[in-house]
């Protein structure tokens, strides 16, 4: 097998180099390292790596960030590397792409098995969670809290209830003074946070968050 570029994406300078060292000792190639989510996309992009290596308290929006790679580097799996113990937290990084989901409270070696197995098309999750985290992905409600987390920013609120109006790109950019280029910006980014594929399911999944929370403040 070629050697396995990886891109490390954490805002710790320490853990960065703590994660480069280690994988360059056992034979991975570090391509890149980034400190943010948009660090994500852009490592991704420019480098295709086999791994990306990403925390998942940074800043920006590290889910859509997930997402994202998957469009703009669709060879990359991802692997999230965090502190975070939560099972909906890992439920959202899955459902966003990921393919391992790794503590690092783990034994080292751990991350190092982790990017074998996803390389090898598998999905990894640290050994000591894995039985939390397949159940709660049997589990409706651990599902629905997950989805609940999506955050919709005020312009992407405004947009959706533009768009439960029925009007076109043209129209919104209008209605809230900014290009055309920038709404289709948008909605491609509301789409990847969503994980929905056209404008009526972007309208559809932003009434079920949070349960009708968002569609009230939609019509509001």
């Amino acid at each position: 097998m070629n050697e396995i570029s990886v891109v490390v994406i954490d805002d710790h300078p320490l853990m960065i180099e703590a994660i480069s060292g280690l994988l360059g000792r056992n034979g991975f190639k570090v391509v890149g390292v980034g400190v943010s989510a948009s660090d994500i996309v852009d490592l991704c992009e420019r480098n295709a790596p086999n791994i990306a290596i990403v925390d998942l308290h940074m800043p920006g929006d590290v889910y859509a960030a997930i997402g994202r790679v998957l469009i703009v580097s669709p060879a990359t799996k991802v692997i999230a590397f965090t502190a975070a113990t939560g099972v909906d937290v890992a439920i959202r990084a899955l459902d966003a792409g990921a393919s391992g989901y790794v503590l690092k409270g783990s034994q080292p070696d751990e991350l190092t098995r982790a990017i074998s197995s996803v390389v090898a098309g598998e999905t990894y999750i640290t050994q000591t969670f894995a039985s939390r985290v397949i159940a709660g992905l049997r589990d409706t409600t651990a599902r629905r809290r997950a989805a609940e987390a999506v955050m919709l920013s005020i312009r992407e609120l405004q947009i959706v209830r533009l768009l439960m109006n029925g009007k076109t790109n043209k129209e919104i950019a209008l209605a809230i003074k900014i290009s055309e280029k920038t709404v289709k910006h948008y909605m491609t980014a509301l789409m990847q946070k969503l994980q929905v594929r056209n404008r009526l399911e972007v309208v559809i999944a932003a009434q079920k968050m949070s349960g009708d929370n968002t569609a009230a403040k939609l019509h509001s």
